[in-house]
């Protein structure tokens, strides 16, 4: 069962979370939109929440969490922070719960599908700056991981945060920048911070005013998608969309390859093989949307279609959904390219959704492996990626993580489908969700937004961003019949 302090550990997330609505606090009195009084009753509940689940469940235990916990801990924190992030939305009357959730969850996930804007009553741009502060703040919190940045304190309180690591970082090849997980917490925390204020002062110098630039940056380095904008990124010039190109690509790369070369001035970059092929799959995408977007009437062979060509390729593969182009435009190959790029993500150990291509690597190797095996069945041969030799359990959880994944996908699919939705929209819908990306194809479209979808489809879409956030095991294993004995 899960013990006491797990709920304990919540509750301090909960009051994290309320402190953090501050900012959007400062924001309203800034702007006086009229959106102070929800704020102030949305950091109130959910502080008095926080607070009220520490006192009913403090304990005088100092062990390490259990794996057990970890899990626990983990997933019911996620959907307690999802719940309690949209009272601001709901409070403030700019949306009815069902939707503040979806739109909490959306940004707490760094997914992007939004129920504002396009053919929405409610444009963005109408949203309130508080609320709408908040809505891209919620990217910074869940880019990262809200529980990663916990462990940094969690040890203060006398508990240690290994276990909440592992369940976060659920990467195949997953490793530990330092010997102390509070130590990586803070480093990982430091480069995302830096990474989020550089961003946020070059926007502001190419033009974009302040509040856009913190908004857009903590949309690009969570690779979230989330803009203040109705049209998004297409509202700004070419230059700042190369500037955002930059940041979604270092934001979808290994944050461990990021340390080593700022803390140690190690370029590791084109020596890992997943940067590599990360780098390949972006350029190689951008030509054939070149190629084939020249080939339509709407499009000259110019240096403002290889940016739109670039951006988008970026933009799918980083999994941040931001857009410059409505590519529901475009011809039949792009779009079919776009499907496929729903599923693959950035690098592990980014702030990306998606499979992440270590995966796809380690599922290809496997394969040319098994091929071998085949051809020569007394041959003995090693099953390696680079210089690491793969053990046969992360080969059966890679396998597993990649069926239950299409299974969910289809799953989704079929629910939504059911919905009234249209083949393409009920499969993008899925992929997107689950992969954390949010725009997608059909009427989910970069032109269009979630919010003709029904409540059910809302909270099943809801769920699965939660699933692909935390890479789904770590979601199931509190289905499981074992996990509650």
């Amino acid at each position: 069962m899960i013990r006491r302090r797990s709920f304990y550990i919540i509750g301090v997330l909960l009051i994290i979370l309320g402190l953090s609505m501050l900012c959007s606090v400062a924001c309203s009195l800034i702007f006086n939109d009229g959106d102070l009084v929800p704020l102030l009753q949305s950091i109130a509940v959910t502080i008095v929440s926080g607070f009220t689940l520490m006192l009913l469940f403090k304990s005088k235990e100092k062990k390490e969490l259990s794996t057990h916990d970890g899990f626990a801990v983990v997933t019911m924190g996620w959907f307690a922070m999802a719940i309690f992030s949209a009272f601001p939305f709901y409070f403030s009357g700019t949306l009815d719960y069902t939707n503040s959730f979806f739109e909490a969850m959306s940004g707490l996930t760094t997914t992007g599908a939004s129920v504002l804007g396009h053919s929405s009553t409610l444009l963005i741009e109408e949203v309130p700056h508080g609320i709408l502060f908040w809505r891209s703040f919620t990217h910074f919190i869940g880019g990262m991981g809200i529980i990663v940045f916990s462990i940094a304190i969690l040890p203060m309180l006398g508990m240690g945060g290994v276990q909440l690591f592992r369940a976060e970082v659920a990467g195949p090849v997953a490793d530990k920048i330092t010997p102390r997980v509070k130590q990586t917490a803070k480093l990982l925390w430091g480069i995302y911070v830096g990474f989020v204020l550089i961003e946020t002062l070059v926007l502001r110098i190419e033009g974009m005013p302040w509040f856009d630039s913190f908004c857009h940056s903590f949309g690009t380095m969570a690779t979230g998608g989330f803009s203040t904008k109705n049209i998004s990124i297409a509202a700004y010039g070419g230059l700042i969309q190369w500037t955002i190109i930059f940041f979604m690509f270092c934001a979808a790369t290994n944050f461990s390859l990021h340390y080593y070369f700022i803390a140690k001035g190690k370029r590791k970059y084109f020596k890992d093989r997943e940067f590599r092929v990360y780098f390949s799959l972006v350029l190689f995408c951008a030509i054939l949307f070149f190629i084939d977007i020249i080939n339509s009437s709407n499009y000259e062979i110019n240096i403002e279609t290889v940016r739109h060509a670039i951006f988008t390729s970026v933009s799918l593969i980083t999994t941040t959904g931001f857009g410059t182009e409505d590519f529901e435009t475009w011809p039949s190959m792009s779009k079919t390219l776009v499907f496929f790029l729903l599923f693959v993500g950035g690098s592990a150990g980014s702030t990306t959704g998606g499979m992440k291509i270590i995966r796809s690597i380690l599922v290809f190797r496997y394969l040319i492996y098994e091929v071998r095996k085949l051809l020569h069945p007394k041959g003995v041969f090693n099953f390696t990626i680079g210089e690491n030799s793969i053990d046969d359990n992360v080969v059966r959880a890679t396998l597993g993580f990649y069926l239950f994944y299409l299974f969910i996908f289809v799953f989704t699919a079929i629910v939504l489908s059911m919905t009234g939705l249209d083949v393409t929209t009920a499969l993008s819908a899925s992929a997107s969700a689950i992969g954390n990306i949010g725009p997608g194809l059909g009427a989910i479209g970069p032109s269009d937004n979630w919010g003709h979808l029904t409540d059910l489809a809302k909270w099943l879409t809801s769920f699965c961003m939660l699933l692909g956030r935390l890479e789904i095991f770590t979601v199931v294993v509190l289905f499981s019949r074992s996990f509650w004995k």
